[in-house]
Formats: C-alpha cells, sequence, structure tokens
C-alpha cells in the first residue's frame, strides 16, 4: 500500500473533525501528488506530540523556520510507508529520544495551517508519542530548542493548535 493510500484509509477511518477530515480527503483526490512538498498548493504532513505522562509534560521544539514552540512533525518522505511511521520518525528525528512508543487508536486531531512559500498549506494529521522513562532528548539541526514543558505552561509558550493537541492528548491517556 502507498502511503498516499496510507493516508486516505487513515482519514476515512477518523472518526472527528468531519469537516476537516472532509477537507483533507477533498485535496488528496483533487491533488494524486498532495503527500509530497512539491505539491505548492498544499501538502499532508504528520507530526506527533511527544508526552511524559509520569511527570505531566510534554517535549516541544522551537521551530527553526517559524520560531514558535511546537510538536515535533514535518514532511513525509518516500520511505514512509505510513502516516504513524512518518509522524514516529519525526519524532524520534527531531526529539532525539529512540524508543518513543506511538499512543494507539490512529490520529489524536486534525490541523490544517498556512505556512510561509513554497509551502503554502499544510494538511497536519497530528499523532501523540509516550517517551520512556529515561528519555534524554537531543537537539537537532531543525530545531533552536528543545524543552519540556508542564502540561499547565504549554499556553503560555505554544499556540492554540498546541493546545489543543495537548488536550486531545490527555483525554486519551
Amino acid at each position: 500500500m502507498s502511503l498516499y493510500d496510507d493516508a486516505v484509509l487513515v482519514l476515512k477511518s477518523y472518526e472527528d473533525q468531519e469537516e476537516l477530515r472532509q477537507a483533507y480527503l477533498d485535496h488528496l483526490a483533487a491533488h494524486p501528488d498532495g503527500m509530497w512538498k512539491s505539491c505548492h498548493s498544499g501538502h499532508v504532513t504528520a507530526s506527533a506530540l511527544v508526552i511524559d505522562p509520569e511527570h505531566g509534560r510534554v517535549l516541544l521544539t522551537l521551530h527553526k523556520k517559524l520560531r514558535m514552540w511546537l510538536q515535533m512533525g514535518g514532511h513525509c518522505e518516500p520511505e514512509d510507508t505510513s502516516l504513524k511511521e512518518a509522524a514516529l520518525r519525526e519524532a524520534t528525528e527531531e526529539s532525539g529520544i529512540p524508543g518513543l512508543t506511538l499512543l494507539p487508536d490512529g490520529p489524536v486531531r486534525l490541523d490544517r495551517h498556512a505556512i510561509p512559500a513554497p509551502c503554502h498549506v499544510h494538511y497536519d494529521v497530528q499523532y501523540a508519542v509516550v517517551a520512556p522513562p529515561d528519555a534524554v532528548q537531543e537537539i537537532s539541526d531543525e530545531s533552536l530548542d528543545l524543552r519540556w514543558f508542564p502540561y499547565d505552561e504549554v499556553a503560555s509558550v505554544a499556540d492554540e493548535s498546541v493546545v489543543r493537541l495537548l488536550e486531545a492528548t490527555r483525554a486519551r491517556l
């Protein structure tokens, strides 16, 4: 199965955010290349919020280009065979933490947002991953900083999309 086919199946089985979910499916139907960065009218991305439920905290990255505190994530790569694999790969690469575990039951949220050219729009499929108890993060070249934040501090450093992702993730725990 191709990554495109996986994305369509994941989105069809996602039961929340009906209007936004349909917008993702419509975009993919209109753009067979809608999984790739080369699709300048917008493309699907995969991200994952790294959480440490034992200590009530999340790991956020200070994104190098956007200069915002965000969850880990980014563009799908040709070697990705599923959205969840892409989200886990991005979270592992950007956090430097091996042994992350995806929360079950697929994506936690969808978030469509504008990005500066040439990308224009990201159709982000958002997952959550649990860090192992002994997790030690390592900053990647895509980040200016990497920091753990207690749940109750996230709203003071990140935008509403990250806050909504955290709320939805906590509801699944």
